[in-house]
């Protein structure tokens, strides 16, 4: 497994990440699920783009939570990718289900290590947590499962005795910060301590076997 060194300030800037490191293996069709503004469209050369979400711009406005099939054929596209989106369901479980049955090729699954967002105000005692927490009013999005890197990876190697897959690629992201630091802070929590800690994204690049 790789670990990167970078930041996403903004949703576009995951997309430009997505389609620089991952760009040559999500091609020549495209599912976006969770598309937002549909910003891969214009990054990637494809022959066919889709993008699914309950928001931005999408070519097709789909609740996923109130969708138990995606209204697409088997192996409808080369590839899938559905970044930080799984979070955000209660059927997280058969919607992985769905995008391995309209993939043809090879799906893109990110998930956030929730104990990293969550490390800062739990330490200071005191501070908010992104799409947690208890607002006055219902949010109209909010992520539905809480968990560390060690079980995002743990789910994600799990699908491979679930569906007909092999793990192309493993990369996990962490905040840009300056070599001392990253060194003190590997001798004070080691292995996989430290990614639990300081991983704020995994990413995991499938191919689906036939």
């Amino acid at each position: 497994m790789q670990l990167e060194r970078v930041h996403f300030a903004r949703r576009a800037d995951r997309s430009r990440y997505i389609a620089d490191r991952f760009g040559h293996a999500l091609q020549p069709s495209l599912l976006d699920v969770g598309c937002d503004r549909a910003v891969l469209r214009e990054l990637l050369p494809l022959e066919r783009y889709t993008g699914i979400d309950m928001g931005g711009t999408p070519d097709l406005r789909l609740d996923l939570e109130a969708t138990e099939r995606l209204p697409f054929e088997d192996e409808s596209f080369d590839a899938v990718v559905c970044s930080d989106v799984l979070e955000h369901l209660d059927n997280l479980h058969p919607m992985f289900d769905e995008l391995v049955r309209v993939a043809s090729r090879h799906i893109l699954i990110s998930l956030p290590n929730n104990w990293c967002n969550a490390r800062r105000p739990i330490a200071r005692g005191k501070g908010h947590m992104a799409h947690y927490g208890l607002p006055l009013e219902r949010p109209v999005d909010r992520h539905k499962w809480f968990f560390g890197f060690s079980e995002a990876r743990e789910f994600l190697q799990g699908q491979l005795g679930r569906h007909p897959l092999q793990i192309v690629e493993m990369v996990a992201n962490e905040k840009p910060r300056s070599a001392p630091i990253r060194a003190l802070r590997r001798m004070r929590w080691p292995g996989e301590r430290y990614l639990n800690r300081y991983a704020h994204t995994l990413w995991v690049l499938f191919r689906k076997q036939s």
